[in-house]
């Protein structure tokens, strides 16, 4: 069986957390999970966004916030340095709490292709309407996450680092279905095998990338010949006609980190009922019981973003929790 960073029975979260309180969050993921990760806190205003946070990582791409969002600018300005800000302050609490930590850490970043339908160019199309500068986006990428994995590694020696990657927006990249920037109309789709080719890019960057992808009709094909090893999406977005390619990936040994629990405040659901849809689809597609402990991590839906922080840290507890259930009776109903 292939090795994995993360010990059995492991639970993680997605990565979004609310409130500005990012040593709470940072103490939280510690305190309760085996499989910590770097949260994000986006009520924290501009910069601490997925978009901003991540285009805070690129090399010789600075950005600026425009009324329409995002934009690539001429030189390093106030919403550049603002995000950067908030991701170094981020990494100094990081190294704060993470004293003496051995084993695997998560961080997050946006991926190519949902930021290349979120910024816009200096003349104000999106990247994803330029090619050229979808290249030049890859590459700077690329180099940035390179170079933030160093910074991360140094600051916690005895992480084993799991990349996870978010393209929430790749289905629509693949589909043609993203507007351009004026909204009255979509730009061309993306052959798949291009998709894959620039994801693949960036995940070369990382040991052990993961993509997370919380939309409908997760690319699986496009992600795993882009070389994800593991793959993150809300379980109750799989359909059956999903099953074939899940099956096929799942042999390969990519692991799957499935989303059990809402990532908005309500009732949680019993332990069974959240560990479940692992359970249900391993004995579906005939796998063995004594893989799924070990391929499979639990997570929220998405990310918590919009829970209160004392929903946030119930739900991570019930994921934990729950995935014990698959190491100890991965065969009950």
């Amino acid at each position: 069986m292939r090795d994995y960073p993360w010990e059995l029975a492991s639970a993680t979260g997605v990565g979004s957390h609310p409130g500005e309180d990012a040593l709470l969050a940072m103490k939280t993921v510690f305190d309760e999970l085996s499989l910590p990760y770097l949260p994000e806190l986006p009520a924290r205003g501009v910069g601490a966004d997925m978009i901003g946070r991540t285009a805070a990582l690129l090399v010789e791409l600075p950005v600026e916030v425009q009324p329409t969002g995002w934009r690539f600018s001429d030189r390093p300005g106030r919403d550049f340095k603002r995000a950067r800000d908030h991701l170094i302050r981020d990494l100094d609490m990081l190294e704060e709490v993470s004293q003496g930590y051995t084993g695997p850490l998560k961080v997050q970043i946006c991926g190519p292709w949902t930021l290349a339908g979120a910024i816009e160019l200096r003349y104000g199309d999106k990247v994803l309407a330029d090619p050229g500068a979808v290249r030049d986006l890859v590459d700077s990428l690329a180099e940035g996450l390179a170079v933030h994995l160093a910074d991360v590694r140094k600051r916690v020696p005895g992480a084993e680092l799991v990349v996870q990657v978010d393209e929430p927006g790749l289905p629509g990249v693949l589909a043609g279905t993203v507007p351009t920037a004026s909204g009255f109309g979509r730009l061309a789709a993306v052959e798949a095998v291009v998709a894959a080719d620039r994801l693949g890019r960036v995940l070369a960057a990382a040991d052990f990338p993961i993509v997370h992808c919380c939309a409908p009709r997760v690319p699986f094909q496009v992600l795993g010949t882009a070389g994800a090893r593991g793959i993150s999406l809300d379980a109750k977005l799989l359909r059956r006609e999903d099953e074939d390619r899940l099956g096929e990936a799942i042999e390969a040994g990519t692991a799957f980190f499935f989303g059990v629990v809402p990532g908005v405040d309500t009732r949680l659901p019993a332990l069974d009922v959240v560990a479940r849809p692992a359970k249900e689809l391993w004995r579906r597609l005939g796998f063995r019981p004594d893989s799924l402990a070990r391929q499979v991590v639990l997570t929220p839906a998405c990310g918590l973003a919009g829970a209160s922080p004392a929903y946030a840290k119930a739900a991570l507890i019930r994921c934990r929790e729950a995935a014990r259930v698959l190491r100890e009776d991965p065969e009950s109903e």
